[in-house]
């Protein structure tokens, strides 16, 4: 299993500005723990995120000596892009597609037709910088705005967007609607379809139905999870404060269910969990 960590996603509408240094040390924690990739950032308008508006300071400062931890910034367009690729830290770069109209304007300011020219010119330019796009197909289960949803959109917008150049792919459940036999109809459909790309699960839960979800996701063949300590955060721009992150301490004891082989430090982590519970308090 790979565990992608998400403190971008955990604190990006806390409140009030969490110091730059003490993100700066956190993050650096968490690079000596053994996650697969960090998502630990974003390049946004500081308008709409401004707890992720020292990104880039923070990027020119991180340790990344003896660890192989990726790092996954979050764009929302060209420019956001750009601005990434300037950095030959970041990997990764991710950016959330909506099978909603109403939630792709509401998070990024375009909607689905011009997104997918975004894409075009995003994987272009993660091409030349050698970086690996990596789109969040946020909406993913469905929608509270009455927004047409089915799982063959979804496996539409999945071929539409690997014919641009996209290899990887997080499937969302942004406001934590997703039903068990969607997840699995979704994951055993696309994964065996699509062998040369790779599918993963950003599930947002409430406390009592995270192991469905992943044991959905998990038997049908997933094998990429993000998460957040403590399960914090969620979707500031979905609204939704009932829902936070899949908790990354509850995937942990799943992989150990399945015997699934981690790489991860228990020592580095637990000092990583108490960092983060004194960060939010």
């Amino acid at each position: 299993m790979k565990l992608i960590e998400c403190p971008r996603d955990a604190w990006q509408g806390f409140h009030p500005f969490i110091p730059s240094e003490v993100k700066l040390e956190y993050l650096n924690q968490l690079l000596r723990v053994g996650f697969d990739t960090i998502d630990f950032g974003s390049f946004v308008s500081p308008k709409s995120m401004p707890q992720m508006r020292d990104t880039g300071w923070i990027t020119e400062r991180l340790d990344l000596s003896g660890t192989n931890t990726g790092l996954l910034a979050i764009v929302a367009n060209e420019r956001g892009a750009a601005d990434a690729c300037a950095f030959e830290q970041i990997g990764y770069l991710g950016y959330p597609f909506s099978i909603s109209e109403t939630f792709q304007i509401r998070n990024t300011q375009a909607g689905i037709a011009e997104s997918f020219d975004r894409v075009k010119r995003m994987a272009d330019l993660c091409k030349a910088h050698k970086k690996e796009l990596v789109i969040y197909i946020s909406m993913g289960f469905g929608n509270p705005y009455g927004d047409p949803w089915a799982p063959e959109i979804v496996m539409e917008w999945v071929e539409k967007l690997s014919k641009l150049g996209v290899n990887t792919f997080s499937l969302a459940d942004t406001v934590g609607v997703a039903r068990t036999g969607d997840i699995a109809w979704l994951f055993s459909g696309l994964i065996p379809t699509y062998p040369e790309l790779e599918f993963g699960a950003h599930f947002h839960t409430r406390p009592d139905d995270w192991r469905v979800k992943v044991e959905a996701a998990y038997n049908a063949g997933c094998r990429r999870f993000d998460g957040a300590l403590l399960g914090y955060g969620g979707c500031p721009m979905a609204q939704d404060d009932l829902v936070g992150n899949m908790t990354t301490e509850r995937l942990v004891e799943f992989a150990k269910e399945q015997k699934e082989l981690l790489t991860l430090d228990a020592n580095e982590l637990q000092k990583a969990h108490t960092m983060f519970q004194q960060i939010v308090g």
